[in-house]
């Protein structure tokens, strides 16, 4: 499978460096220390992809074996398990994970990111099974001092990834893979509940479910811990220590688990360890599973210093002391009532920072705003014991009658997570009343409004709002675009009022039958993002009338539609008058072109001899034609058909046409005498073969040659002098053949008797 190297970036020095400073030739080594990992595979575009290998590692423990400068990634038809290509990801990105609160940071707990990556081809006519295809990249070995498998040290990975084919029903079907949110840095507090977004992201829209799967761990092992190539599967799974499995990987109250929406993972762990754990993140395009992804990675659980949660107090009433009961109690917000509840939080530790926060349960949309600050510190020299806020909703929250939940959320700053209190308050509002806009014109109110082209139709289009919501403008047309006839209405605001100006110098665009043009204007206001509008439609009729012109000339009259033919022999000179007149006024414009004979063909009139003078104006056009009859015609060989047209400058236009053809006379319409029988006994009667009624030569068309030839082919006679003679001389008595040709292409032939 043909496939590109993705460039490193511009780290990449400074990454080999790093790796200089680890990598050294030694046997395999016990334990790896690989933390854990995900695959992924990104559509670029067309059939190029880019395949990435997400490798974390235990930055504190690691073993200088881990650090490979590439991995190899095999992919396989998932149905008959077939290899189709083997994959060389080099190391293109090294970074390390960073803590959510850097402050709960613990020196026995580091990870890096490790990403290996390559630009590679998926073909359409490659990748087209209709089961889909999986890649592995197989690596040893575990971190050895995880607690719930057997045997660590001697523990595998296999990074697994399934993605469907790229055609599919004969069509293109193009997918990126999921994205897994970073992985976590943070550890678990033993006896305390820890919560991490394990949720991904699918460029493509499809929808993601999450399940605990028992991590992979493949045929790699302590004695060949980096295979050339990933086996094809199934793999073997790792082995958990006894009481534990799938649905329970981390001892805990309550155990891991994940939910299958939104992925989120939450544990109580009983005891302190390193935990390995599997999520999957399966994909669903149209309720059909089209690829997974697998990610293996392990959890650190400690000792932590006690932490208390902080308490949140919401009072409704502005001066009131009785709190808001969740679950008992629903805020109703009105139009010109409160719309704001205190906020009372606080924390029993020593110098604990807190910090409000909003979650919307079962709505999106517009949140309530702090007034004061939502953060603090308490029980800190300087610092309140509680620190109070003013949370207000805004007047465009619409609940349409129904009950919207808002969790208010405080938190502290402990490790190594923040405890949470929250606050589920249940609330419906209504927003302020309002009113429509208003929308007038300046327009005549006599309609339809009746223009001609070339007319200016301008007026006034004034919006004003009672609620004093801002105003916008808007012309629109019914079945046609304002624009697109050259209609155009600018704004701005003056006062409390918008006021547009319409304006349309009415053009030929608008000229079609004599309907009505219904002009429409809006005054729209979006109060609370919700659209009102008032509309008014100003009709125009577009009045349009255009008489034809009338063209007059010298020209001889057309009998039965047919073209008039004027033929003259050279040196004649003839001439004709145009009048063009237009009751309209109209601007005239006279013309005159040349076509050959079929009437497609165009010819030059000046290289014809003729030429043809036009005073064009508004209303009337005059022109004269004149033709010098010369060779300059007659060598153009063919009939001259010579247009003249009358053209009304309007918007459409009827112009009017006359034609004349014009022909040079040709002495070829002469007969020619040819002659059959020559005597040459020299008594003055036939002694010679001539031909003296030949065409005469006429302009460009010359006599050529004359070639005679006897019966049997043999020619014995040539000339180019027209006034030729031929007396047979020393040739024999008998049959000739002649052969007269003219430089036009015309051609006589004959046959000539010999008697002597």
């Amino acid at each position: 499978m043909p496939f590109r190297l993705m460039m490193p970036g511009p780290g990449w020095s400074a990454v080999l460096l790093w790796l200089g400073s680890w990598l050294m030739v030694a046997a395999p080594a016990k334990a790896t220390h690989i933390v854990g990992g995900e695959m992924e595979l990104v559509h670029n575009s067309g059939d190029s992809y880019t395949l990435l290998l997400n490798l974390y590692f235990d930055a504190v423990h690691g073993s200088s074996s881990a650090l490979d400068a590439e991995l190899t990634a095999s992919i396989f038809e998932k149905g008959s398990n077939r290899r189709m290509a083997n994959v060389v990801l080099p190391l293109t990105s090294n970074t390390f994970v960073d803590y959510a609160n850097p402050a709960c940071a613990t020196p026995s707990l580091s990870t890096r990111k490790m990403v290996y990556s390559r630009a590679i081809t998926l073909a359409a006519n490659t990748y087209a099974n209709a089961q889909g295809y999986y890649v592995a990249v197989e690596r040893c070995c575990r971190n050895e001092d995880i607690s719930n498998i057997v045997e660590p040290d001697k523990a595998a990975q296999a990074f697994y990834l399934e993605f469907p084919a790229v055609v599919r029903r004969g069509q293109p079907f193009l997918d990126s893979t999921p994205s897994l949110f970073p992985a976590l840095a943070e550890y678990a507090c033993r006896n305390e509940l820890f919560y991490y977004d394990f949720s991904g992201r699918d460029a493509d829209g499809d929808s993601l479910t999450y399940d605990l799967v028992t991590p992979l761990n493949g045929n790699a092992n302590a004695v060949t811990p980096k295979p050339a190539t990933a086996s094809a599967a199934p793999y073997d799974l790792i082995q958990w220590i006894a009481g534990l499995g799938t649905a329970n990987q981390i001892p805990g109250k309550p155990t891991l688990a994940i939910d299958a929406l939104k992925g989120r993972l939450t544990v109580q762990p009983l005891d302190t360890g390193l935990f390995a754990f599997g999520v999957r993140c399966t994909e669903y395009r149209r309720g059909e599973k089209i690829g997974e992804t697998r990610r293996d990675f392990q959890l650190k659980v400690l000792d932590c210093a006690p932490n208390a949660t902080p308490s949140l107090v919401l009072l409704p009433a502005p001066t009131g002391r009785v709190p808001y009961r969740p679950g008992r109690d629903t805020l109703r917000l009105v139009s010109g009532g409160n719309r704001c509840v205190r906020l009372r939080f606080t924390d029993p530790d020593p110098s604990s920072r807190l910090s409000l926060s909003l979650s919307p349960v079962n709505f999106s949309g517009l949140l309530p705003n702090f007034t004061t600050a939502s953060s603090g510190a308490v029980r800190t020299p300087g610092a309140p014991d509680t620190l109070t806020t003013t949370m207000c909703f805004p007047e465009c929250i619409d609940t349409q009658g129904r009950v919207f939940y808002l969790d208010v959320v405080v938190a502290d700053d402990g490790c190594s997570q923040p405890k949470r209190d929250t606050v589920r308050v249940a609330f419906m509002a209504v927003p302020p009343a309002n009113s429509r806009p208003t929308i007038v014109t300046t327009a005549s109110p006599t309609r339809p409004l009746r223009v001609q082209v070339g007319d200016l139709l301008a007026f006034d289009v004034i919006g004003t709002d009672a609620d004093r919501d801002a105003i916008q403008l808007e012309m629109t047309g019914q079945g046609f675009n304002p624009t697109d006839i050259g209609a155009a209405l600018s704004q701005g605001t003056v006062g409390t009022q918008q006021r547009g100006r319409f304006t349309w110098r009415v053009d030929c665009r608008a000229v079609g039958a004599d309907s009505v043009l219904n002009f429409q204007f809006t005054a729209a206001t979006s109060p609370c993002d919700v659209r009102q509008a008032t509309v008014i439609t100003v009709p125009v009729v577009v009045s349009y009338t255009n008489r034809p012109p009338t063209l007059t000339s010298t020209l001889p009259v057309a009998q039965s539609e047919q073209i008039p033919v004027i033929e003259l022999p050279l040196g004649q000179v003839y001439t004709a008058t145009f009048r063009g007149v237009d009751l309209d006024r109209d601007g005239l414009t006279l013309t005159a072109t040349g076509s050959s004979e079929n009437g497609k063909e165009g010819f030059d009139l000046a290289l014809a001899g003729m030429r043809f003078e036009a005073q064009n104006g508004t209303g009337a056009a005059n022109g004269t034609f004149r033709w010098d009859v010369s060779c300059a015609a007659a060598n153009l060989h063919r009939n001259l058909t010579v247009t003249f047209q009358l053209i009304d400058a309007t918007c459409k236009p009827l112009p009017q046409v006359q034609r004349i053809r014009l022909q040079v006379t040709n002495p070829d319409s002469l007969g020619v005498t040819l002659y059959n029988v020559i005597t040459p006994n020299r008594d003055g009667q036939n002694d010679e073969f001539r031909l003296p009624d030949l065409p005469p030569n006429f302009c460009d068309m010359q006599f050529a040659n004359v070639r005679i030839f006897t019966r049997w082919g043999q020619q014995v006679f040539s000339s180019s002098d027209r006034n030729f003679r031929w007396a047979a001389g020393q040739d024999s008595a008998g049959m000739y053949y002649y052969f007269v040709t003219y430089n036009d292409g015309r051609k006589y032939r004959g046959w000539l008797e010999v008697v002597k």
